[in-house]
C-alpha cells in the first residue's frame, strides 16, 4: 500500500455509532482482551471462540481503528482509500491521477492498495483503510470471490464508489465504461472489413469487464446472423505473458484467425508480441517476402503507451481513464459533502471512441 501525506484534517462529525471492541466482546460473550487476540491472529484462542468473535465482527461491521490515538475527537483523517487490481498496468496510473486531482481540490490525500484481483487481499485492504479512518473509498472490484465486504452496510458509514466495474450484490455509486457497446462496435468494424475468423482474447469472465466485452463481441456477430467460433475464443489471460501464449496458440491453428479483438491492453500487448514473433520466423523462412502474419488485423480495448507505434495493424476502443478517476472521486465527495444525501446509488457509463492507430 502506498501513501501520500494528508494535509491538516478538517473538522467533521464523529461517527459515534461505530461499534467498539467492547460491543464485539459483549456480542461474542468474551472479554475485550480475547477479541484483541483474535483480531491479532488468534494465537492461544480456541477455534470455537475465534469463530464467535469473527461472527460478531461481521454482524456488527466492526473495524479496528488504527488512527484513533492520533486523531482528536471530531477530526477527520483527510484520507481517501483507493484499491486497484493491477499496479503494473499504466491504465490505473491514469485513473489514480484523476482521483488524486479531485481529492487535492478537496484538501484530501489518497491511500492506494493493489488487490491483484484477489478478493481476500481486497477485503484486507478495505479493512485496513477503514481502520485508518479514511473518509471514503474508491474501489476497482476484484474479479474473484464474493464482494460482501464492499456492501455499504458493512463499512461503518464510510461511503464507497466502485470504479470501472460493478460488484454482485453491492448497491453503491458506480462509474463504468461503455464496455458492451465499445466491444460491439469494434467487432462490427472487423466484420464490416470482411473478417469472419475473428479471435477473442479476454480475461476471466468473473471479471465484470471481461464478461461485458465478450457480450459485445457476441452481439456484433449476432447482428449479422453469425456465431463466434469457439476455438478462437480464449479467456482467462490476466497479464501480457499469458496473452502472448494464448495468441501464439491461435496463430498455430490449422486455420488461424484473420483478425483479433482483445478485451484489454494487457491482452493487446501480448497479442502484438506473438504476432511479431511469427512475422520474424516467417521472414527468416522466406526472406524478401511479406510475412503472412503482417496481414493480421488487431482491435484492442484500451489504449496504451506507444500504441501508435504498433508494428501490427491496430485500432483501439479508447476512453479517458483519468476522467474515470475524476468522476469516481466527484461522486464520492458529493456523498461526503452532502451528509443528508439519501439518494439512491447512481450508475454512470462513460463513452468510448474507436481510433485507428497510424
Amino acid at each position: 500500500m502506498t501513501t501520500s501525506e494528508p494535509t491538516a484534517p478538517r473538522n467533521g462529525r464523529r461517527r459515534s455509532s461505530d461499534p467498539t471492541v467492547h460491543d464485539v466482546a459483549e456480542r461474542a460473550g468474551v472479554s475485550p482482551m480475547t477479541v484483541s487476540r483474535v483480531l491479532s491472529g488468534g494465537k492461544n484462542v480456541r477455534i470455537e471462540v475465534q469463530e464467535r468473535v469473527e461472527k460478531a465482527v461481521a454482524e456488527l461491521g466492526y473495524h479496528r481503528n488504527e488512527n484513533a490515538r492520533s486523531l482528536r475527537p471530531g477530526q477527520r483523517s483527510g484520507l481517501v482509500g483507493v484499491t486497484i487490481t493491477n499496479i503494473a498496468n499504466p491504465y490505473y496510473a491514469e485513473m489514480l491521477g484523476g482521483v488524486e486531482e479531485v481529492a487535492s481540490e478537496h484538501s484530501r490525500r489518497i491511500l492506494v492498495g493493489n488487490s491483484n484481483e484477489d478478493a481476500e487481499l481486497e477485503r484486507q485492504l478495505v479493512a485496513d483503510f477503514i481502520g485508518r479512518r479514511v473518509e471514503g473509498l474508491i474501489v476497482v472490484p476484484s474479479g474473484s470471490g464474493t464482494a460482501d465486504h464492499l456492501r455499504p452496510d458493512r463499512l461503518g458509514g464510510v461511503p464507497i464508489v466502485l470504479a470501472s466495474r460493478a460488484a454482485a450484490d453491492v448497491d453503491a455509486d458506480t462509474v463504468l465504461i461503455d464496455d458492451v457497446n465499445g466491444a460491439r462496435q469494434a467487432t462490427a468494424a472487423l466484420l464490416a472489413e470482411g473478417h469472419r475468423r475473428i479471435a477473442f482474447l479476454g480475461n476471466r469472465l468473473s471479471v465484470f469487464t471481461g464478461q461485458r466485452r465478450l457480450d459485445g463481441f457476441r452481439l456484433a456477430h449476432q447482428a449479422r446472423g453469425l456465431t463466434p467460433i469457439d476455438e478462437l475464443v480464449r479467456l482467462g489471460q490476466q497479464d501480457v505473458s499469458s496473452a502472448e501464449i494464448a495468441m501464439t496458440e491461435l496463430l498455430a491453428l490449422p486455420s488461424p484467425p484473420t483478425a483479433v479483438f482483445s478485451a484489454n491492453n494487457r491482452n493487446t500487448i501480448g497479442a502484438i508480441r506473438a504476432i511479431v514473433n511469427l512475422q520474424r520466423r516467417q521472414l527468416e523462412q522466406n526472406p524478401g517476402t511479406e510475412p503472412a502474419a503482417s496481414r493480421l488485423r488487431l482491435f484492442g480495448f484500451d489504449t496504451f503507451d506507444f500504441a501508435d507505434m504498433s508494428p501490427v495493424q491496430l485500432s483501439v476502443v479508447d476512453h479517458d481513464a483519468r476522467e474515470l478517476g475524476r468522476r469516481a472521486a466527484q461522486m464520492l465527495f458529493d456523498r461526503l459533502e452532502n451528509t443528508s444525501n439519501s439518494a439512491s446509488p447512481r450508475v454512470i457509463e462513460l463513452p468510448v471512441t474507436l481510433r485507428q492507430m497510424p
